[in-house]
């Protein structure tokens, strides 16, 4: 299902149940004089008034919760989810837990009129309504809160349950070590037999550490490192949300407190110390760790990526069919003319060859020795074709006068692959290579034309020599810094790369 299915099926669903409910307190018309609220206020001889004292205050409290669930459901917790207006969803929160607190009190004080005669005054009975009446409003906001998140986590999971795994069971791990450190301590204090206040206390300071932690390490740090931000940024973040945190948790400790204010201050100063001291530091101290774990595996990966490539490009350079087909280039032509040339094209394999095993391995090499071994190339290949009036080579080479630094072996793949497939001395063939420098760009541009090899050839149905290596070089060596567009057509092939170096 959608994400668009699921919001349309949601406020049916609410809407209907909205309905429904709505519907249930009108019929109720018909038993008002038999309800058990009647009778009790009638007990506390108390006036009852079935549209002052049920009928209005029902209608507002599902009114409340309807709207405060399509509210936070549709507008402000997956605004908050995609750190959207913080501080502007933030403030409706607690605007909600007031008004529904309020709305929710004075509803109170109508459908349970009959209890304000069992207190010692007025004010204490409105003390105790409407402190239950932010309780329940609170209660409100955490559980569709915490449904709005816990569906928005299952969608995530879905979407991204091929990718991203690792990163997910180390969430898993982190908030199972939080809860087995949570039990840990409510286990010592079940057997050291302590008050009930101490495990209340441990709960709700150990939770929301948790979920500081969680939210720092997988959401609130990753931010803050590419924003290019320090500890002390990070510190004041954790600060504002211990502090946020602090409203709700005094909240929920006077319920369990028995409304003893100095629950409020007890909780208080046990969980901001926490957060701060233990919280803010840890995160960031566990996250720095695994940073450094991940960027020092990242570049084992790359530079393992980088000898692989490196050592299968020098593996497939190196293979008999080009030495045979260069030895019998060089047998012809010593057939063919004096030892004139036949020099020439030993002195330029000598010199292949030489690059090959020795400035091959390395890192970076001027690129005035790769194109010197680029041209070397060319011109064996030359000698192999040079009696064919039907190939045209072309090259137009800039002479490299600059220091710059290129990675070997990029550029030959795309000569090789040109001589391979597009020639043919049974055929018109054409090859035109340029390659030009301008400051620290390089431009480099292969045009063949292509022919189909007989069914007998060996290499019919093989690619082009360190193709795909050569693109996995460039986007291990130079990632965002290069561009290869390649073309081709039933007759023709061509490449561009733009490399800065």
């Amino acid at each position: 299902m959608k994400l668009k299915d699921l919001q349309k099926a949601e406020f049916w669903i609410a809407t209907i149940l909205y309905a429904f409910a709505i519907v249930i307190i009108i019929s109720n018309t018909s038993n008002r004089n038999h309800d058990f609220d009647y009778y009790s206020f009638k007990e506390a001889k108390v006036n009852y008034s079935f549209f002052s004292n049920y009928f209005i205050p029902g209608i507002f409290r599902i009114s409340i919760i309807y709207f405060t669930f399509l509210l936070l459901n549709f507008c402000i917790i997956p605004a908050l989810i995609q750190r959207k207006n913080e501080i502007l969803n933030y403030s409706l929160i607690l605007f909600c837990i007031v008004f529904i607190g309020l709305v929710n009190g004075v509803c109170t004080t109508y459908t349970d009129a009959y209890l304000l005669v069992q207190y010692d005054s007025l004010q204490q009975a409105y003390n105790r309504i409407f402190f239950s009446s932010f309780s329940y409003s609170i209660w409100l906001i955490i559980l569709i809160s915490s449904y709005v998140c816990a569906k928005a986590f299952v969608i995530y999971m879905l979407e991204n349950k091929d990718r991203n795994t690792q990163s997910q069971n180390q969430m898993r791990l982190d908030v199972g070590l939080g809860l087995a450190f949570w039990l840990v301590g409510m286990l010592l204090w079940l057997t050291t037999r302590s008050p009930f206040e101490i495990i209340i206390i441990w709960t709700l300071v150990i939770f929301s550490t948790i979920g500081i932690i969680i939210y720092s390490l997988y959401y609130l740090l990753p931010y803050i490192y590419t924003q290019g931000k320090k500890f002390k940024s990070f510190f004041w973040q954790v600060f504002f949300i211990s502090i946020f945190l602090a409203v709700p948790m005094s909240f929920i400790s006077m319920f369990f407190f028995y409304t003893r204010p100095e629950g409020i201050f007890i909780v208080f100063l046990f969980h901001l110390p926490t957060q701060l001291i233990i919280s803010a530091p840890l995160a960031w101290y566990v996250y720095k760790r695994r940073l450094a774990s991940n960027n020092e595996l990242t570049s084992l990966r790359t530079e393992l990526g980088k000898s692989d490539a490196s050592l299968s490009f020098l593996q497939s350079q190196i293979n008999p069919h080009f030495l045979f087909n260069a030895l019998n280039t060089l047998y012809g032509t010593a057939l063919q003319e004096n030892a004139e040339r036949t020099g020439e094209g030993i002195q330029k394999l000598g010199d292949m060859m030489r690059f090959m095993l020795h400035e091959n391995v390395q890192d970076e090499i001027s690129l005035t020795r790769d194109v010197d071994y680029l041209e070397n190339y060319i011109s064996l290949q030359k000698l192999r074709t040079s009696r064919s009036a039907d190939i045209v080579i072309e090259t137009q080479i800039d002479e490299q006068l600059s220091n710059l630094k290129i990675a070997p072996m990029l550029l030959i793949p795309f000569v090789e692959n040109a001589f391979k497939h597009g020639i043919s001395l049974q055929q018109p063939s054409h090859i035109k290579i340029t390659l030009q420098t301008k400051e620290k760009t390089l431009y480099f541009d292969v045009h063949n034309s292509i022919h189909i090899k007989p069914d007998n050839d060996p290499e019919k149905l093989k690619s082009g020599i360190g193709l795909a290596n050569v693109k996995q070089r460039l986007a291990l060596l130079y990632p965002k810094k290069h561009e290869l567009i390649v073309r081709e057509s039933a007759k023709e092939f061509f490449i561009h790369l733009t490399i800065q170096l």
